[in-house]
């Protein structure tokens, strides 16, 4: 019954959700893909912008979660690659994942075209506020 859905989205808020995580660190990388797989969602993560753009087309995901400093290219690099692209991704959600919790850093990655900044420590149940509301307040419009 409908009861039931309820309990389980309370449980999985990120039941049928897939999330694409970019983090060159492994730990963070490890702790994140928990934290929502633990919540329900379907992550793929990767470490780098090169083989975050590759896994993209394919992975389809409803979020996507980069860390901002890696090296070779960074999380800025990255979020401005995907708005470029000529695909739905364009539109990704995006959430930045900084050490550098500064004012200035939030608002340069919302410039470059995150929705949300978050500072890394992050706790998991805020992980999974931050990321529930970003998907809660984006869904496609697929009536068309």
């Amino acid at each position: 019954g409908d009861k039931e859905d309820k309990e389980d989205k309370g449980k999985f808020p990120l039941a049928g959700k897939r999330v694409l995580v970019v983090d060159d660190e492994p730990d963070t990388q490890e702790f994140l893909v928990f934290t929502l797989e633990q919540y329900g969602a379907t992550t793929c993560a990767v470490a780098s912008v090169a083989s975050a753009l590759e896994v993209l087309p394919s992975f389809q995901p409803d979020l996507l979660l980069s860390d901002i400093g890696m090296p070779n290219e960074d999380g800025y690099n990255l979020i401005r690659k995907v708005r470029n692209l000529a695909d739905k991704s364009a539109t990704l959600p995006a959430i930045a994942l900084t050490a550098y919790a500064r004012t200035e850093d939030k608002i340069r990655a919302l410039e470059a075209g995150f929705q949300t900044h978050v500072a890394k420590p992050i706790e998991p149940e805020e992980l999974v506020t931050v990321v529930t509301n970003l998907l809660g307040s984006h869904v496609s419009n697929s009536s068309c």
